[in-house]
């Protein structure tokens, strides 16, 4: 593999790297305080969109990971971004939770069910037949359908629970449109990030516990990959994706001295 530069910014998986079912992972907390004191950009992401930067940071410190709003992107500020880039001040039906809402207000977005220019459907423990309803009847109408992250399931204490991804399919087999992801594995939710610190992804590295999205995501986006084994990963699934990561580590613990 090419030689790379050394790493000057570090973005991070939340879910399987840094915290496990609400739990933090051993060797987390010294590594968000060596970043933090090394003063190196860094983000710390996830595609979970149900809640705020200032939801998540005091969430996280509450298990002693201190990590600031302004450090925390979520696939929620990714669909934001790219909305407010397409078209400015426009319109939206969300199913969602505050993480999207608020996002969606701060760009100047109007939420509404009155012909809008977008469904955008988020994450949400609460998913409504009658919202869903509404969101196939708008994009059969001519919105254009937009989801955060396409992550098929979600973690909890009892097991997987159905998230964006299995949702979106289910709109998409009731309209016969795709639509649009802004979470990872898209690229666009790293550029983004990368941006909003002032990074480069030829000196930045992107730590995951998944192939399919962390992984790719970095990749694509030409940033140095790490797969931690602390998540959905294991040793024996890695040969099944036609890419690698630049390293594999057992666990977060080991890239502490990397800062």
């Amino acid at each position: 593999m090419a030689e790379r530069k050394p790493v000057e910014s570090w973005l991070t998986d939340m879910d399987g790297v840094l915290i496990h079912e609400g739990v933090p992972i051993p060797g987390a907390a010294e590594f968000i305080k060596r970043l933090r004191d090394s003063g190196k950009p860094f983000l710390v992401l996830t595609n979970n969109s149900i809640y705020t930067p200032r939801d998540l940071q005091a969430r996280l410190a509450r298990m002693g990971l201190h990590v600031p709003a302004a450090n925390i992107w979520t696939s929620a500020l990714a669909t934001a971004k790219f909305l407010e880039d397409q078209r400015p001040d426009g319109t939206a039906y969300v199913i969602g939770e505050a993480g999207l809402t608020t996002a969606l207000h701060d760009i100047g977005y109007v939420l509404t069910d009155h012909e809008p220019d977008y469904v955008v459907l988020g994450e949400t423990r609460t998913y409504s037949f009658e919202a869903l309803t509404r969101a196939i009847r708008l994009i059969n109408g001519g919105a254009r359908f937009i989801c955060t992250n396409p992550d098929e399931t979600g973690p909890s204490a009892e097991g997987p629970l159905p998230a964006t991804g299995a949702v979106a399919a289910l709109i998409t087999k009731a309209t016969g449109k795709e639509p649009y992801f802004a979470g990872k594995p898209n690229p666009l939710m790293m550029r983004t990030g990368l941006n909003a610190i002032g990074a480069h992804s030829e000196t930045s590295a992107m730590i995951g516990d998944r192939m399919d999205t962390d992984v790719l995501a970095g990749l694509e986006a030409g940033m140095e990959t790490f797969l931690v084994l602390t998540g959905l990963t294991t040793p024996a699934d890695i040969d099944r994706y036609p890419f690698r990561p630049s390293s594999v580590v057992d666990s977060i613990a080991d890239l502490v001295d990397r800062i």
